[in-house]
């Protein structure tokens, strides 16, 4: 896997698809405690289309590098790693696609543009709810204390944890567990992870979005909401409610 090395952070990313293509990039935006992994089906399936995909592992709890700044971690900080991202890999004309947290990163990042060129559009969703925090507590809690080994039946436990009907199991109607595995992974074997995520979830707030919700209606870019009939979180009443905006179901 790639590296890119930015001043906030060095982030790993995996490329699909032609560096030549005739169509714009595409920058794929996770949420909070899952990885780049999330997007690798659509990446593929876009690569084989002729699109150029790029899809980073960013410090939302599942990275494996820790992040050098501090002051990263937080909504507003990891939008503008995805910026500086952009400007690094020098893409211009850029398509942004979040889901979840990632979605709400995604309104951050079009909020500072780096130039008339980039982003070019966003498909996302436009509310944002965290994932429910006692499964990830329990799931990741052994790595904050670095003298503790959780062992197997502690890595059993949280993988558990994370995988129930309040975890990932809320958000994915089957769960890989071997990915769901991947996502924890980081927190259970490197506390410097968790106290990543610790840091960042304490950053956390619905001020983020609500407050940069009154000013999208500046971003003049295509926005498109893609929208799963059988998301027990984000349900489709939510995107009905919002107006000028039609719903696709997935």
């Amino acid at each position: 896997m790639a590296e890119l090395a930015l001043k906030q952070a060095t982030i790993e990313y995996q490329e699909f698809g032609p560096q030549d293509s005739a169509h714009p990039p595409v920058f794929f935006v996770h949420g909070v405690l899952v990885n780049g992994e999330l997007w690798r089906g659509v990446a593929e399936e876009l690569a084989r289309r002729g699109y150029r995909c790029i899809v980073p592992t960013l410090p939302l709890g599942s990275h494996t590098i820790p992040v050098k700044d501090a002051s990263a971690l937080s909504l507003h900080g990891v939008a503008g790693i995805v910026n500086d991202a952009i400007a690094a890999l020098d893409l211009s004309d850029v398509t942004l696609v979040g889901s979840d947290t990632g979605g709400g990163i995604c309104q951050l990042a079009v909020e500072r543009p780096l130039g008339p060129d980039r982003p070019a559009g966003v498909d996302q969703l436009r509310r944002f709810r965290p994932m429910p925090a006692v499964p990830v507590r329990r799931g990741v809690q052994p790595a904050a204390r670095p003298d503790l080994d959780p062992g197997p039946d502690g890595a059993d436990a949280a993988g558990g944890a994370a995988n129930s009907a309040l975890g990932f199991g809320l958000l994915i109607s089957r769960p890989d567990k071997r990915l769901t595995a991947g996502w924890i992974a980081p927190c259970l074997n490197d506390a410097r992870i968790c106290r990543d995520l610790a840091a960042l979830l304490r950053q956390i707030a619905t001020t983020d979005l609500t407050d940069v919700a009154a000013r999208l209606t500046r971003f003049d870019k295509p926005v498109t909401l893609v929208w799963g009939q059988g998301d027990r979180v984000f349900t489709r009443a939510w995107a009905d409610g919002w107006p000028r905006c039609s719903a696709t179901g997935n």
